[in-house]
Formats: structure tokens, C-alpha cells, sequence
């Protein structure tokens, strides 16, 4: 074995060593945890306004005003603020250390959702201290796609944007009905009963994401090729504009739901995800 290679060796071993540590790994669960929350949240609020029944917004905004109105909504706040936080330092140690079996583009991937969480838990953490709500998910969608239209190619840009999430929300579904969340998992922790519940809370709350995703990227095509920065959705528009197709209410109450199973599923990925 040549030097280069046993330093290599080395590295990825130290890299194991940190990333699937008890301290690092507490992290993890943490966020699998506070994302869960989020997720099961939006989706109550998407399932409600399916019927009618609320004019909250089904995104991270609409959450947080959800969870501040009830009688632990400050523990619980707190707990995404060190849940999303959590998860951003997990994500930037793998891309700094690499993980089990994890290749550069999968490290490059941990660093985007690292800065992600990141910027989710500091828009959370202010929330909390009463400095100001995140801005709604539909705000942010269409002034970022005015942003890019203002500069030149800003169109394609968008597109491309928008073609993203397309592919990423089918490859999201399609991970998830072919149940590729498995080999994250230790089942064999699990019993058999558990072990069936949690693979089905997988395959349908990854399918209902990726309906959300795929519909956000056509509505971004949509305000490309039209030139309507306006067009633009967030995850509330998204999830509204499901209820006005031919299916009515009914294609919303259903993505509600899903939404609602992979919120529990990610905690159940707090339990039992590998370190």
C-alpha cells in the first residue's frame, strides 16, 4: 500500500470517527427530530386549510405562529432552534470529515443543506427571541425569481431552477417508494410491526414531498417562460394550488397527509437513523 494511500485510509477513518460520534450523532437526532415537528406541523395546517378551516400558512412561517399559540409553543421553539441548529453542525461535519461510504458529491450535497439549516435555524432563533418572523415561503420564492430576472440570463436561470426541483422531486418520490431510505436505517433494531409502520411512513411522506417539490419547480418554469416574476410559489402557494386542480380539496388533504407521515418518519429517523 503506497503512502498516498494509506494517508487516505487514515483520513476517511478520522473522518468516521467524527462524523459517528455520540456528540456529533446527538446532533443529527435533533434535527431529524425538529424537522419532523416542522413537517408534521405544515402538514396539519395544509390538511386544515383543505377544508376550509384555517387561513394560516402552510409553510415554516405558518408553523411557527401555529406552535407559539400553544401552552409549551416556547419549549417547542426553542427545541427547533437547537434541532436546525444541530443539524447544520451534523451536515458541515460530514463535508468537512466525510462520512460512512460518503463520495465528494455527497459531501458537497451535506455542505448546501449545512448552509440550509443553518439559515433555517437562524431565521427560527429570532423568531423566538421576538425579533421578527421568517419571511413566508411565497415572498421569498418571488422575489428571488424577480432577483434573477433583473440580471441577464436571469430566465434560464430560473428554469433551471425550476427544472431542479422537477428532477429532485421525483427523484425524492421515487428514493422513497423504492424505500432507498432503508440502508440509513437500523431496522434491525426495529420490531417487525415497527419496522413495516416506519417503512410506510417512508414511501408515502417521501412521495408527498416530492409532489410538493415537483409542483413548486413547474410554477418556477411557469414564471420563467412568462416573464411573471408573480407566478413564482412557495410551499403554502404550492400546497394551495393542489386543492384548485381537477381532484379539489381532495389531492391536498391527501399531500397533507403524506406530509404529516414524513414528519413522522423523520422522527422515527431520530430514533433509529445510522451515525
Amino acid at each position: 500500500m503506497s503512502m498516498a494511500t494509506r494517508t487516505r485510509t487514515r483520513s476517511r477513518a478520522r473522518g468516521q470517527a467524527v462524523t459517528g460520534s455520540d456528540e456529533i450523532g446527538m446532533l443529527g437526532r435533533a434535527g431529524f427530530l425538529a424537522r419532523g415537528v416542522m413537517y408534521i406541523v405544515i402538514g396539519w395546517i395544509a390538511l386544515l386549510l383543505a377544508f376550509g378551516k384555517t387561513s394560516q400558512q402552510a409553510d415554516r412561517t405558518g408553523a411557527l405562529h401555529e406552535l407559539s399559540t400553544t401552552p409549551f409553543g416556547a419549549v417547542a421553539l426553542w427545541i427547533l432552534v437547537i434541532g436546525f441548529f444541530g443539524m447544520a453542525l451534523w451536515r458541515l461535519c460530514q463535508a468537512a470529515f466525510g462520512g460512512h461510504g460518503m463520495k465528494p458529491s455527497s459531501r458537497l450535497m451535506a455542505l448546501a443543506r449545512g448552509v440550509v439549516y443553518a439559515v433555517i435555524g437562524y431565521g427560527v432563533l429570532r423568531y423566538t427571541l421576538g425579533e421578527g418572523s421568517p419571511q413566508s415561503s411565497n415572498q421569498q420564492a418571488v422575489d428571488l425569481t424577480a432577483t434573477l430576472m433583473r440580471h441577464p440570463g436571469g430566465r434560464i436561470a430560473v428554469v433551471i431552477i425550476g427544472l431542479a426541483f422537477i428532477v429532485g422531486g421525483v427523484c425524492v418520490g421515487y428514493q422513497a417508494w423504492r424505500e432507498r431510505f432503508r440502508k440509513e436505517l437500523r431496522t434491525g433494531k426495529m420490531r417487525p410491526t415497527t419496522r413495516r409502520v416506519v417503512e410506510w411512513l417512508g414511501r408515502v411522506g417521501g412521495v408527498a414531498r416530492g409532489i410538493v417539490f415537483v409542483t413548486a419547480g413547474v410554477f418556477l418554469v411557469v414564471a420563467a417562460a412568462q416573464a411573471r416574476p408573480g407566478q413564482a410559489k412557495g410551499l403554502d402557494s404550492s400546497l394551495r394550488a393542489l386543492a384548485e386542480t381537477p381532484f379539489g380539496p381532495w389531492l391536498l388533504a391527501l399531500v397533507a397527509i403524506g406530509l404529516v407521515m414524513f414528519g413522522l418518519f423523520s422522527c422515527c429517523e431520530a430514533r433509529w437513523r445510522r451515525f
